[in-house]
């Protein structure tokens, strides 16, 4: 069903799955088909068109920084720090 609405994330691939067991493939191409607009529908329009809330589920992915993430923020704020300096040196 990925073909038709547009998924971008592990969440929407648990609310398509949770939607394809409540009204099934058939119900939501109806759904796409009615969506206006050229490219793939989100999966909140399809959901409006059936009138379903889909369950909020919780984030798969926990939000912990790495050791790879800070050596990036650490290495983007030392750039920023030097356009700063160089800035308000003028």
């Amino acid at each position: 069903m990925e073909h038709l609405v547009r998924v971008v994330n592990e969440k929407d691939r648990q609310t398509l799955e949770w939607l394809r067991r409540q009204v099934g493939d058939a119900a939501i191409a109806a759904a796409v088909s009615q969506c206006e607009g050229p490219d793939k529908p989100w999966l909140s329009a399809v959901c409006r068109r059936l009138g379903v809330v889909p369950p909020a589920f919780p984030d798969v992915l926990p939000h912990t920084p790495t050791d790879v993430a800070r050596q990036s923020l650490a290495a983007i704020r030392a750039i920023l720090a030097i356009r700063v300096s160089s800035t308000l040196a003028r």
